[in-house]
């Protein structure tokens, strides 16, 4: 309900619904505390795309929840069916784990729609959620005692310092205790008080993964952030992944393989690597390549966390 969900509305879940609960459990707060209706598609391994396009055009659907990077595939695929997102297909909001700098290519790719991230892992349920102020995810510390800790040193950090999410949960109703949990994901709490004015503390949001993270030439680098810093560059489709290896020198180098729907021009190419630098700290090699030509690599359609780094150290 703090993101708006109706009893009218028709949710299509790309969420996995398998052995691991973290479907499970967005299914049972649609299903038992808003009256929505669900309808749990799965990944494209459990339901294919194509056929996850015709599904919510022919129930309606209204609101996505899942990762991001495969309800962008979706309205890809839509519109190779010749499908016009936010029109043939109704959907007016979506709520899934966001990248900060790629939500605005996500919202367009769907006609416009409203954003909401939210957080939580499979562990300990949902932890923090997006609200209509859209300043941040309130954290639920009714139920969770969160700690924001030293990637390295695992002490906790000061407010607004970023590092790994670490969560207590304080519900008992629960299979086993859950204590200082490290999630190994990364954010930061931010400062101040949101325009909602609720007594709980606000995340950024997803980071990055401190478990993911690589340290080239002394610099800390988390791939997945190349999302939110390439989020509105010229052509950039949301879809990369980084391949780390190591030369004859032993100086260790990082490519960053770019899905780029503009014209491949070393210019453009320059262009990502500089900001890149700018952002990360440290040099990467940038090459654009085409769209969905990293899919099979990436698994972005068969898995719900796609690859986004290739060791060959």
């Amino acid at each position: 309900t703090l993101q708006g969900l109706l009893p009218t509305d028709v949710v299509h879940s790309v969420y996995g619904h398998g052995p691991v609960n973290g479907g499970h459990y967005i299914r049972e707060a649609v299903i038992h505390h808003t009256g929505a209706t669900f309808f749990s598609a799965g990944t494209g391994v459990e339901t294919p795309s194509v056929k996850q396009v015709e599904f919510m055009r022919d129930f309606g659907a209204t609101v996505i929840v899942g990762f991001a990077d495969y309800i962008k595939r979706l309205a890809e695929v839509a519109r190779e069916r010749g499908l016009a997102p936010g029109k043939d297909i109704p959907v007016r909001m979506i709520s899934g784990h966001l990248a900060q700098g790629a939500r605005q290519a996500l919202s367009d790719a769907w006609g416009g729609v409203e954003m909401y991230d939210w957080y939580g892992v499979g562990d300990t349920g949902l932890i923090a959620a997006e609200g209509p102020d859209h300043d941040g995810m309130h954290i639920m510390e009714d139920a969770h005692w969160v700690e924001i800790c030293h990637v390295d040193t695992g002490t906790e950090v000061a407010h607004g310092e970023s590092g790994d999410m670490v969560v207590t949960c304080l519900f008992t109703e629960d299979i086993f205790p859950i204590i200082r949990f490290n999630t190994h994901d990364v954010t930061r709490c931010l400062p101040g008080v949101s325009a909602l004015k609720l007594p709980f503390r606000r995340m950024e949001g997803f980071l990055g993964r401190s478990d993911n993270m690589v340290k080239l030439r002394g610099i800390n680098v988390f791939p997945q952030a190349l999302s939110s810093i390439l989020g509105d560059r010229p052509g950039f489709n949301g879809e990369f992944l980084c391949t780390l290896s190591c030369d004859a020198s032993g100086r260790e180098n990082l490519l960053a393989s770019v899905e780029c729907t503009a014209t491949h021009t070393d210019a453009l190419r320059d262009e990502y690597q500089t900001l890149l630098k700018q952002k990360l700290g440290v040099e990467v090699q940038v090459e654009l390549v085409a769209p969905t030509s990293l899919a099979n690599l990436t698994g972005v359609e068969t898995r719900q966390k796609p690859i986004r780094l290739i060791d060959k150290r």
